[in-house]
């Protein structure tokens, strides 16, 4: 007992000394041993000088002394004190010394590659393969026994059941973003038949507006944006190809295997789709230099593995992964698949001319190679000159040549076809790439094989394939024997109906995320959801369809002090609306929303284009104003869109796998004062207005419009009376009776819309 004691006083001390010295080591000792060492003392060294292997515990292990530097052969060799004097060549320096010393003095903690490049023993939970187990009892819905279960063993109560009117308010928004109608409500309300809800949900499914709301679940995650990034952030129209895409194959549930394959290797499937590889092609660009373009496969990287694995891969490009199973060869392995892709090119501050991109139809593919050659060869040229590559006899003959270069760019954008394109990327020659030391370029080690994660099977691409690989990757990735891809999706699912997922962390089912509250329900609801050919119409049913669904949001102090993050549903969770939400109901509140769907953003003629890093695109300054549904909104990288990014839409930069949430003055004042408010109150003001005569009878319909609901006597009584006083207010303002009238009740309409009833679902 007196050992645990001991164990439980110090062990956090302990814990959290082993973990500075291994993010010492990490930060400060590998980057010396690879830049110093390794050459000579490694695996890759072939042989390795004396043995001596410096890239793995057990070789280093064989030269310290843990805690004593003075005994330790790697201090004296680089101090030079005794017979062996290391490195050959250039010294270390003092500072670098001391460096190893005080990581000798920590007890030289070393996470390398002997425990992590290894799987485990047991593997963490999320690379164990997916199980089925069995709801603990058979009575009801599965879902509903996993939760009830897990609620006793908590000592929780079970929830009360929501009303209609909160149910279909709270269906309709999560399937559509957008209100029921009155009469939505009341064919609900008096269908009091078993399956009442159940139709609800499968018409709402059956709605386009059902391919908008969650086409934008997937573009958070793939972090959506209509230009490329790097300081000029150049406009790329035909990414709107992508997002209606993304909303078509919601609408017309694409199996989500699938979904996943067309985006990765839809050009190389037997029936080819390019557009779908928009999202390899959408990763973030930087800088103009081709030298750079190392980080725009990061981004790829770094977004497959959060967006379809839950891992944080991109974590191993500068040496073995902390805290996952994940090695850095890995990485590379993976690197090199990508590396073997042609990405188009979007246009650059020195290069501003498209190529690259795949004409949507077959006949016009040559002809539009043949003007992205030209203009690359001339943007070439030109640089070219600018860097004085190219010498001339006199500067008469170089001002022709400019002049010549001018000449043709006026040409060719005279020339230049109307081809519709695609950002889609294509094949290149495959090659296997070779490790970045550190994670700079200019300094490579061991070339790596393309292939898959060790631990997730590690595959290798066979020695006949002369492609990329992505086909193969697709495959790896979006197999049921791969346990996180059904698992990270049906977690995202549950996330974006309840706000917090069954693991808290939906991009992080490493080391580092949380755990599954409910691990045996997320198994269930993967294996089901492959059972049910990876249809994501049929989770929504699967889960709608539950009485945690269908519950109150009643609150309980006591259940809140047991339960204090509603991981066990005792309650179901509210939420406010999101910023996509405020915008398209208001719009279609006002009767102002177009229901259609959109094309490319309005930007300046491809041919226009010079962006630079002081001048580059701000397409935004207008938000190119659209009454079309939010998801059609210009989403810019260099400048986010303003009502989005007061609303805490998602990051066009970076992966968004749960949106922050702010409640700011800034909110609540657009809501009373943005000009937008006031055109659509108006707007509103005048529908009711309209529509019905008495005022008792306007205010009536404006709550069933706005809340779903009838107004109550004391509100219809408070609602007239502000109308009398907004109307006394502007009784000194210069203008007809009639307009008085209409702009106190555009005012009581943005009283209404800034009111938490609105924002707020249930």
């Amino acid at each position: 007992m007196r050992y645990v004691l001991v164990l439980c006083l110090f062990g956090p001390l302990v814990h959290a000394q082993m973990s500075e010295g291994v993010d010492y080591f990490e930060k400060n000792v590998r980057p010396l041993l690879a830049a110093n060492c390794y050459p000579c003392h490694s695996a890759k060294s072939n042989p390795p000088m004396r043995g001596l292997l410096l890239d793995s515990p057990a070789g280093t292990q064989r030269v310290i002394v843990p805690r004593k530097p003075e005994e330790s052969l790697l201090i004296t060799a680089v101090r030079g004190t005794g017979s062996l004097k290391m490195p050959p060549g250039k010294p270390l320096d003092a500072a670098q010394v001391e460096t190893l010393v005080t990581w000798v003095k920590l007890g030289a903690p070393d996470p390398r590659a002997d425990s992590v490049a290894a799987a485990p023993l047991k593997p963490h939970w999320s690379f164990q393969p997916i199980r089925d187990p069995q709801p603990p009892h058979s009575v009801g819905n599965a879902i509903d026994a996993f939760l009830q279960s897990a609620r006793a063993a908590h000592h929780l109560s079970e929830p009360r059941p929501a009303s209609k009117l909160t149910l279909i308010r709270r269906a309709t928004y999560d399937l559509t973003g957008l209100p029921p109608t009155p009469e939505e409500i009341d064919a609900f309300v008096k269908d009091s038949g078993p399956n009442a809800f159940a139709k609800v949900v499968d018409r709402l499914l059956a709605s386009r507006a059902y391919g908008e709301k969650w086409g934008r679940h997937w573009l958070d995650v793939v972090r959506y944006a209509d230009t490329a990034g790097d300081n000029a952030d150049f406009p790329v129209p035909a990414m709107a190809l992508y997002r209606n895409w993304v909303i078509d194959a919601f609408n017309r549930d694409i199996p989500y295997d699938r979904f996943l394959k067309l985006q990765l290797a839809g050009d190389l499937m037997p029936d080819p789709e390019v557009i779908p590889t928009s999202y390899i092609s959408n990763s973030r660009r930087f800088g103009s230099r081709a030298n750079e373009f190392h980080l725009t496969i990061d981004d790829t990287i770094d977004n497959l593995g959060k967006s379809m694995l839950g891992l944080t891969i991109a974590c191993a490009r500068c040496h073995d992964h902390k805290f996952d199973p994940i090695p850095t060869a890995d990485y590379y392995a993976l690197y090199g698949i990508f590396k073997s892709t042609a990405y188009p090119h979007p246009g650059t501050e020195i290069y501003p001319h498209t190529y690259g991109f795949a004409a949507l139809n077959a006949a016009d593919a040559a002809r539009l190679k043949g003007f992205e050659d030209q203009l690359s060869g001339l943007d070439n040229r030109i640089e070219d000159m600018k860097a004085g590559k190219i010498k001339f006899a006199s500067d008469a003959e170089k001002r022709k040549a400019e002049q010549d270069n001018q000449a043709n760019l006026r040409r060719l954008s005279h020339e230049y076809p109307a081809i519709a394109k695609a950002y889609a990327v294509h094949d290149g020659k495959g090659a296997n790439a070779r490790i970045m030391v550190r994670g700079e370029p200019a300094t490579l080690g061991a070339e790596v094989p393309r292939g898959f994660l060790q631990i997730l099977g590690g595959q290798k691409l066979p020695a006949s394939e002369t492609g990329s690989g992505r086909r193969e990757l697709a495959d790896w990735i979006a197999c049921k024997e791969n346990p996180l891809t059904a698992r990270v999706i049906v977690n995202r699912v549950w996330q974006w109906h309840f706000g917090q997922g069954i693991v808290a962390t939906p991009d992080d089912f490493g080391a580092r995320g949380d755990p599954p509250s409910h691990p045996e329900l997320l198994d269930h609801l993967a294996s089901r959801f492959m059972q049910d050919g990876w249809s994501l119409k049929k989770l929504h049913r699967r889960i709608m369809l539950t009485r945690a669904y269908q519950s109150a949001t009643t609150y309980s102090e006591a259940e809140a002090l047991k339960d204090a993050k509603d991981a066990y549903l005792w309650r179901f969770p509210p939420r406010r609306l999101e910023a996509e939400e405020v915008r398209d109901s208001i719009l279609f509140l006002s009767g102002n929303l177009d229901p259609a769907p959109a094309a490319e953003q309005p930007f300046p003629p491809e041919m226009s284009w010079r962006y630079t890093q002081h001048t580059p695109f701000i397409g935004a300054d207008k938000d190119y104003a659209t009454r079309k549904r939010s998801i059609y909104l210009m989403q810019q990288r260099i400048r986010r869109q303003r009502f989005l990014e007061l609303f805490d839409g998602a990051d066009p930069n970076s992966e968004t796998g749960v949106r922050a949430l702010t409640t700011t003055a800034l909110q609540a004042l657009f809501t009373m004062n943005d000009a937008f408010v006031h055109e659509q109150a108006d707007a509103l003001a005048v529908r009711v207005g309209m529509s019905y005569g008495p005022d008792a009878d306007r205010i009536n319909a404006a709550y069933r419009l706005i809340y779903g609901r009838t107004a109550t006597a004391d509100e219809i009584k408070g609602d007239r009376a502000y109308l009398a006083k907004a109307r006394e207010a502007l009784g000194s303002a210069a203008m007809p009776d009639f307009q008085r009238t209409r702009e106190a009740w555009a005012s009581l309409m943005r009283v209404l819309l800034s009111s938490n009833e609105f924002l707020i679902l249930e």
